[in-house]
This record gives structure tokens, C-alpha cells and sequence, in this order.
């Protein structure tokens, strides 16, 4: 998986991060992914797109001084209408905290949360059509859903989005793939009373890197935190870390 074009809706777009030191940030990820940085719309305020080799792979936003937010990798799910996905995604129990509103010429956005508090976005195409590049080294790969139980938050997103859901026995006992057109997009997976207190109901980034091991350690070496060290798992070796203002997110070398 290299060249993206047009994303399918309800596919995962694009990701999102917004901090507090924006430069910091960048210095963070530009180390640990190899990434470079161009100016993006300024609508929510300073915002920076994350280029490997020129391609457009995450986004960067700083949030407002007085915004006291988690900081959090967002994902992006495509749709031809966002008015529409967003009317439906209340119909269902959903939320809609911000938009939907034009991203200038880039396209049209919404920020939502479904019904157990799990942020995510919804993106309208007009110029940007999302990540360019996804499953190299240095660009997301995967998104995961972190939730107390599935069967009700997968009917959210089913109804929503027209997802197929799948159970996978092989990981743990509570952990579906949702499906479209035959092909796999993301994963729900129920945790019980182990999904961390200050944090809730979250959506989760995997990027794709070489050495999950040296990407941990080099993560802690820039600041940030390990939460779960490398290991060895179904999707391929998998570690879970934490950037300087805490944004939880996790590197992986896919098993192929």
C-alpha cells in the first residue's frame, strides 16, 4: 500500500493531532516518522500538514490557549456529504461538536463523537483528498477503536457508515473488524474496565514503521512515554507510546 487517491466513504482519510506547542510537535514526529511540514487552512488556527517524500500522510493543528482539550490523534472518515453523515450520525446517538464547516478549498469537516464519547472526524473532499500515502514506514496504517464493550458502538457505526462487522476469535475475546467492499478499515476493541479512567472511549493510530523497537525507544528518547512495550501480535510486532503531551498512538512492522 503506497499512492492514495480518492478515500471510499466511510474509509479512514486522514489523522489529526492538536497541541499545545506546535513547533515542539513537529520536532517530535519530524525525528521519529521523518517527517516534513507545509502550511495547511488556519481555519481552527495554526495548522501544519506532516509530508513524507512530498506526500501528504497526517495534520497538525495548535489548539487555542485557553482550549483545555485531550491531546489526541483524531482519524477521519470520508463521505460524499458531511451535512448528511453528520444528520445521521445524531440519529444514531451521535454527537457533532464542531462544524460541519468548510476547510477552505481543501474540503468540508465535522468533529463528532460517537455515542460512548469517542472523538473522530468526517472529511468532505474538495482539493485535499486525505492522506496521500498510508502502510509505508512513517504514515498510519490502522485505526483501533478502545472501548468498555463492542456490540453496541459497532451497531453506531454500522448504521452510520454501512459497515459489515466482523469478529475476529484469533485476537481476544471482544475485537471486530469493520469492513467495507470486502476490505478492512478499522477494528472495535472491548476492554472492559481496563480502558484508562482519564481517558475514556478513544480511537487509536497505528503507524507503520521498521523497528517497532527502536521507534519506541526513540519515542522516550524525544520526550515521550512507552505504555506498552514492543511485542509480537496477530497484526505484526506492536508497541504503544506516548508523545510529550501525551497524544497515545502505536508503531508497528505489519505482519505481512
Amino acid at each position: 500500500m503506497t499512492e492514495a487517491t480518492r478515500h471510499a466513504p466511510g474509509s479512514p482519510c486522514w489523522v489529526s493531532l492538536m497541541v499545545h506547542d506546535l513547533d515542539a510537535t513537529q520536532h517530535f514526529y519530524g525525528e521519529l516518522f521523518g517527517w516534513e511540514f507545509a502550511p495547511g487552512p488556519q481555519q481552527l488556527g495554526p495548522y501544519v500538514r506532516a509530508l513524507l517524500d512530498g506526500k501528504e500522510v497526517a495534520g497538525i493543528g495548535r489548539l487555542p490557549a485557553d482550549r483545555h482539550l485531550p491531546v489526541a490523534w483524531t482519524p477521519y472518515l470520508a463521505t460524499d456529504d458531511v451535512n448528511t453523515t453528520a444528520e445521521s450520525l445524531r440519529c444514531c446517538g451521535g454527537t457533532v461538536g464542531v462544524g460541519p464547516l468548510d476547510a477552505e478549498d481543501a474540503g468540508r469537516l465535522a468533529i463528532v463523537t460517537d455515542p460512548a464519547g469517542a472523538v473522530f472526524g468526517l472529511w468532505q473532499p474538495a482539493a485535499h483528498q486525505g492522506f496521500a500515502r498510508y502502510g509505508t514506514p512513517g504514515t498510519p496504517v490502522w485505526n483501533e477503536l478502545l472501548t468498555t464493550e463492542t456490540s453496541s458502538v459497532a451497531k453506531f457505526y454500522q448504521s452510520v457508515f454501512g459497515y459489515e462487522v466482523e469478529p475476529v476469535d484469533a485476537v481476544d475475546d471482544d475485537y471486530v473488524v469493520l469492513v467495507l467492499g470486502r476490505r478492512p478499515v478499522a477494528a472495535l476493541r472491548g476492554v472492559g474496565s481496563a480502558l484508562p479512567r482519564d481517558r475514556g472511549t478513544y480511537w487509536k493510530t497505528w503507524f507503520e514503521v521498521e523497528d517497532p523497537d527502536v521507534a519506541a525507544r526513540q519515542a522516550q528518547e524525544l520526550g515521550g512515554r512507552v505504555l506498552a512495550p514492543p511485542r509480537d501480535t496477530p497484526q505484526g510486532r506492536t508497541a504503544t507510546v506516548a508523545d510529550p503531551e501525551g497524544a497515545v498512538f502505536a508503531v508497528v512492522r505489519s505482519a505481512h
